[in-house]
C-alpha cells in the first residue's frame, strides 16, 4: 500500500466507534490522494509502510483529532457593535437594542457601506483566528445585506474566502435574518423579495447550498418562515433554522418537519418538542457564546436531548453583536461550564455532530478510511484538554485535504 503521507508515533481521537473519543493510543494514519487510506494501531501497519510512503511524519506522541468544524457563524461583516455590549451591561435588552436601531440592522448599515474588498479584508483576520484554533471547516452565513445586491455581495465574499484560504468555507444564505429598515411594517413584502428574487439568484448562481431563517418574535413568524423554507426546498437547497433563542416559537418543530439539517440556539425549546428533533434526525446546534454574552438564564434542555439521542453540535455563532467569539475551543469550554456537556460531548459536537449539521457526515467529522484527510495535530495529554484549557493554543498544525496548513 502506497501513502502520500504516513503519520506515526501518535495517539488518535478518531471520534468513531463506541469508545469515548474513539481513542486509539499508539496509532498511525496513512493518507493518499487527500483521503484517509489507513488508520489503526501502529503495530498493525504493513511492515514496508514507511518505505512506501512519500512522507513519514513522526509526531512524538502528539494527538490527532478530526479537523474541528464550526457549523454556525456570521463571520463576514463590517464594523463593530462594542457599544451594544456596553448598553447591555447597563441594562438594555436584546429587544430594546434592536428596537432602537441597533442589533442586526446596525451591522446591515455597515455592510451596505462596505465594498467587497473591505468586507473580505475585515473578515480574513477572523477566519485566521478560527484556523489557529484547529478549525478546518467553517460555515458562514449571509444576512447583513438584506437586499438583493448586498446579500449576493456577502455570499461572493464568502466564496472568495473559500477560494483564497486553505480551509473549507461553506456558505449559507440568511436573507431572512431581520426585516430591513426600508421594509419596516411590511415584513410580508420583504419575504416576497426573499422568495421571489433572492432565493432564485442564490440557487441559480450556486452561491449557497443551504438557507437559514431567524424565526423569532423579532424576526419572522412561523408562517413566513415556512414559506421561505418551502421555497428553498423547491430550489433544491437544504434548510436550517435559528429557533427558540428568545421564546418558544415552535420554530424547531417546523424546521424538523421540513427536514432541516439543524435547528440552532434552542434555549427556549420545549422539552415536549425534543422527540420531534430526534425522530427527524435534526441536529441541535448549541451556541453558548450568545447565551454568555446575552447573560441568558434559560438553558437548552440538554438532558432531554441527551436522553432522546438528539445530536448536539457546538458552534461559536461568531458575530459582531451577540457572540464575538472566534475560538471554537472557548465555545467548547462554555458548553461544558454553562450547559453541562462533557468534554467528550463537546468534541463530538465540533466534529461528528457539526458535520451532520452541515450535511457532510459522509465526508468529514471522524478519522475513518475513505473520509477526507482533514485533521488537527495537538500537543495535549488527552482529548479532554481541548475543552478544559482556556488561553494559549496547543495546536501544532492542521491538515486539510491531506495538506498541512499553517
Amino acid at each position: 500500500m502506497r501513502f502520500d503521507s504516513l503519520w506515526v508515533n501518535c495517539h488518535l481521537a478518531t471520534m468513531a466507534g463506541d469508545r469515548e473519543y474513539g481513542v486509539m493510543r499508539n496509532g498511525a494514519m496513512g493518507v493518499r490522494d487527500g483521503r484517509i487510506a489507513w488508520v489503526g494501531p501502529a503495530q498493525e501497519l504493513p511492515k514496508d509502510a514507511e518505505a512506501r510512503a512519500t512522507l513519514v511524519k513522526d509526531l512524538s506522541g502528539a494527538w490527532i483529532t478530526p479537523g474541528l468544524i464550526d457549523c454556525h457563524t456570521h463571520l463576514v461583516y463590517a464594523g463593530t457593535r462594542a457599544h451594544e455590549f456596553e448598553m447591555r451591561l447597563k441594562g438594555a435588552s436584546y429587544q430594546e437594542i434592536a428596537e432602537a436601531g441597533g442589533g442586526i440592522v446596525s451591522t446591515v448599515r455597515s455592510v451596505r457601506a462596505a465594498d467587497s474588498d473591505a468586507l473580505y479584508a475585515q473578515s480574513l483576520p477572523r477566519l485566521k483566528a478560527m484556523m489557529a484554533g484547529g478549525v478546518t471547516t467553517l460555515e458562514i452565513k449571509s444576512g447583513y445585506g438584506l437586499d438583493v445586491a448586498n446579500e449576493l455581495k456577502m455570499l461572493r465574499v464568502i466564496r472568495r474566502l473559500n477560494r483564497e484560504t486553505p480551509i473549507r468555507v461553506i456558505p449559507t444564505f440568511l436573507g431572512a435574518h431581520a426585516v430591513p429598515p426600508e421594509f419596516k411594517g411590511r415584513s410580508d413584502d420583504y419575504v416576497d423579495l426573499v422568495v421571489k428574487e433572492m432565493l432564485p439568484q442564490v440557487a441559480g448562481q450556486g452561491l449557497a447550498g443551504a438557507v437559514d431563517v431567524f424565526c423569532e418574535t423579532i424576526g419572522f413568524s412561523l408562517e413566513q418562515t415556512e414559506r421561505i423554507l418551502q421555497a428553498a426546498e423547491e430550489l433544491g437547497l437544504c434548510v436550517k433554522l435559528h429557533a427558540e433563542q428568545l421564546s418558544d416559537s415552535k420554530g424547531a418543530v417546523l424546521a424538523a418537519r421540513n427536514n432541516a439539517l439543524s435547528v440552532d440556539h434552542l434555549e427556549y425549546l420545549d422539552v415536549g418538542d425534543v422527540p420531534v428533533l430526534a425522530k427527524r434526525g435534526c441536529v441541535a446546534v448549541l451556541l453558548p457564546g450568545a447565551f454568555y454574552y446575552l447573560n441568558e438564564t434559560q438553558k437548552p434542555p440538554i438532558q432531554a436531548m441527551r436522553k432522546a439521542g438528539v445530536s448536539m453540535a457546538i458552534s461559536t455563532d461568531a458575530n459582531p453583536g451577540t457572540s464575538p467569539v472566534f475560538s471554537i475551543r472557548i465555545a467548547m469550554n462554555m458548553a461544558c461550564v454553562l450547559f453541562g456537556l462533557t468534554p467528550a460531548e463537546t468534541l463530538k459536537g465540533v466534529t461528528v455532530d457539526a458535520a451532520r449539521a452541515l450535511g457532510r457526515q459522509d465526508d468529514l467529522g471522524t478519522l475513518e478510511i475513505g473520509k477526507t484527510a482533514d485533521f488537527a495535530v495537538w500537543d495535549i495529554d488527552s482529548p479532554a484538554d481541548l475543552a478544559y484549557q482556556l488561553g494559549g493554543s496547543p495546536l501544532r498544525y492542521s491538515v486539510v485535504n491531506g495538506r498541512k496548513i499553517a
